[in-house]
């Protein structure tokens, strides 16, 4: 199967950024939003990343006004009906992610693939919302999008070789490093960065030592672009604490388990960047 026609639910920064690097690929795009003003805002800040590539001189201005012509932008889900693959980059929702699965089986034909951007979400219980389980796969982007090179697919028991390949074969066209994972709690990279992080939080709550030691020795002991208590704080502590949550009640596993700081670090609302606070003050 050849694509030439990518679908994006969702425009926000994920969503966007995925719009943006299959643009850059030569694809058509057509990224969906629930209203016009999410979607606008997605589209900003789209233009506003080319224009800086434009200012780097990465691209010319006539890359940028052609890669920009290949996106376009709705409000109404059923736009996505011709496209040979649809990528849903929606919140972190369980169900409404399966209700977005449901709609799209419904208006899509039966070849077109249906790809869920989740981070560590059960790929197989979104995939059952639609009736081609054959056709479902997880790719997990890392964010930004267009910038970092790693792209993580993740295969449930029912997707196919044909989709596997297809896919495979997609994200080598964005340029992106693949590695394959199976569908199971984190896949790869937050299977082990959550037990990391959550460690580092650990060895901070009973003294061990210092944020800034802790940070400090992953940076320049590990070469870590980032030390995982300031890595935590980009991510949100509220995102860490209900993924660990999740992957400790399917695992069983002492590693995945929350630490109390954290617990009360997410009660306080001191979740890192978005709220000014959390392990650093912003």
């Amino acid at each position: 199967m050849e694509i030439k026609t990518v679908g994006v639910v969702g425009c926000g920064i994920m969503g966007a950024g995925i719009a943006q690097v299959s643009a850059q690929s030569g694809y058509k795009v057509i990224v969906s939003e629930i209203n016009e003003g999410l979607l606008e805002k997605g589209l900003v800040s789209i233009e506003k990343a080319l224009n800086m590539l434009v200012r780097k001189e990465k691209i010319y201005q006539e890359e940028r006004d052609t890669i920009r012509g290949r996106i376009e932008g709705t409000v109404g889900i059923d736009d996505l009906s011709e496209c040979d693959v649809v990528i849903e980059a929606a919140t972190e929702n369980l169900e409404l992610k399966k209700e977005v699965f449901a709609t799209l089986d419904s208006i899509c034909p039966k070849d077109t693939i249906l790809a869920t951007n989740t981070s560590s979400m059960c790929i197989i219980e979104i995939a059952a919302a639609s009736s081609r389980l054959d056709k479902v796969v997880g790719v997990h982007f890392f964010n930004p999008a267009p910038v970092m090179r790693l792209l993580e697919i993740v295969r449930t028991i029912a997707t196919s070789d044909e989709t596997l390949k297809t896919i495979v074969t997609f994200g080598e066209s964005l340029g992106k490093r693949i590695v394959v994972a199976k569908d199971t709690p984190g896949f790869i990279v937050n299977r082990l960065l959550t037990p990391f992080t959550l460690n580092a939080i650990r060895m901070l709550e009973s003294g061990i030592a210092t944020r800034d030691d802790i940070d400090n020795a992953v940076r320049l002991g590990l070469g870590h672009p980032m030390g995982p208590l300031e890595l935590a704080d980009l991510i949100g502590l509220d995102t860490i604490y209900h993924s660990a949550n999740a992957r400790y009640e399917e695992l069983k596993e002492a590693q995945y388990a929350p630490p109390p700081l954290l617990k009360r670090m997410v009660k306080a609302n001191w979740v890192g960047r978005k709220a000014g606070k959390g392990f650093y003050d912003y």
